[in-house]
């Protein structure tokens, strides 16, 4: 039995985006239901504009704009459903990736083409309310697993949750891949998590590869078994089935606000684009592997769900039209961000000076110096 056949995986809608959800999912259905059109539509017009966001700062990285960029092709459900399901109390902990859930939280998308751009060692405040409590992205695999877990904590201890206020009480959901999964921070954050009955939700976006690596390598068992083994409450989701993925995470936090302890998913889903753009996929992945997943794609299922209850032409022409005015807007205010002067990099290394970046820092100047004397010459 496959993924994409067993019932123990939480899925509403197939790949051809019909309406038929395995066993696993029935808990969650009536909170799907109540779901109005606006909302569904609105799934959809989230992901199709952060894709072409993402294939735009791809670009971008190609033309020399960008440092690198990380591509979110292909996880665009998984992120938007997560992110939807999160009331604005709660705190954001992304990794690298979580383009859509940083958008959707009110981050603006350029902050992180500038953290890609080498001109910010953060990219946005976390605590300014326009961000919708999003802390900044974590390149260290892993590492924000236990950010979260001592937020959570904090919580806790300030009376913050299981008050029996859903509109008050709050959570914290993170977020990781399946090669983070491995990184002894995330075991001991879900130590400390269950230890102290964090309000927390591990959404693990099992992407299938942890660069070259496939997750097979990794774990013999389906990694949601992970936060089993800690005795966190776990599921496996269709993470390319948006509304699966939003009414699972729902049902999370809402638990985890409550007082129930933490939480973990694995929203079972797959990178379509290279790990990173210097990355080349091509080196260890099949095509037939990439177009059996291709069949899956979380937006064309969630279009042909859409024609079915009867989205309009015009619709689907808005959210295009939207889409590609973000995209453009990106590209015109990274064009303009301008750069940094080399010896920044010096800066904020230490709290007070210390000798041995100052001698680089001469040592760069007499470098750039000398091409201006042969320049002379």
């Amino acid at each position: 039995m496959t993924l994409h056949d067993d019932p123990a995986v939480v899925r509403i809608l197939a790949a051809d985006g019909t309406v038929a959800p395995t066993p696993a999912a029935e808990p969650y259905l009536a909170a799907v239901d109540g779901l109005a059109d606006a909302d569904v539509e609105g799934f959809y017009r989230d992901m199709v504009i952060i894709r072409a966001f993402d294939r735009q700062a791809t670009n971008l990285q190609r033309q020399g704009q960008l440092a690198l960029w990380p591509p979110s092709l292909g996880q665009e459900a998984a992120q938007v459903g997560s992110a939807r399901a999160a009331r604005p109390q709660d705190h954001i902990f992304p990794s690298y990736r979580e383009h859509a859930v940083c958008r959707i939280r009110g981050v603006d998308p350029v902050n992180i083409l500038r953290v890609m751009r080498g001109l910010t060692h953060g990219g946005w405040n976390p605590y300014d309310p326009k961000n919708g409590n999003t802390h900044i992205y974590t390149l260290v695999l892993g590492s924000q697993t236990l950010h979260a877990t001592g937020l959570g904590m904090a919580l806790v201890l300030d009376g913050k949750c299981g008050t029996g206020d859903p509109e008050r009480d709050e959570a914290v959901m993170v977020y990781y891949g399946d090669g983070a999964s491995s990184q002894g921070d995330v075991h001991e954050a879900m130590v400390f998590a269950v230890s102290y009955q964090t309000p927390e939700v591990f959404f693990l976006q099992n992407n299938q590869w942890a660069i070259s690596v496939p997750v097979s390598t990794q774990s013999r068992v389906p990694l949601y078994r992970r936060g089993e083994g800690y005795g966190m409450p776990s599921v496996q989701v269709d993470g390319n089935d948006v509304l699966a993925s939003w009414a699972v995470a729902r049902a999370a936090l809402e638990e985890a606000r409550a007082g129930g302890g933490p939480r973990a998913i694995e929203a079972v889903t797959y990178r379509m684009g290279a790990h990173t753009t210097s990355d080349d996929p091509t080196k260890y992945r099949t095509s037939d592997e990439e177009d059996a997943w291709a069949e899956r794609d979380p937006i064309a299922r969630m279009r042909a769900h859409l024609r079915g209850r009867g989205a309009s032409d015009a619709f689907f022409a808005d959210v295009d039209a939207e889409a590609q005015a973000v995209a453009d807007d990106a590209r015109e205010r990274t064009n303009a961000l301008g750069t940094i002067e080399a010896d920044s990099m010096f800066e904020h290394v230490y709290a007070e000076p210390h000798s041995l970046v100052e001698e680089e820092r001469r040592w760069l100047a007499e470098y750039e110096a000398s091409f201006d004397q042969g320049a002379g010459a």
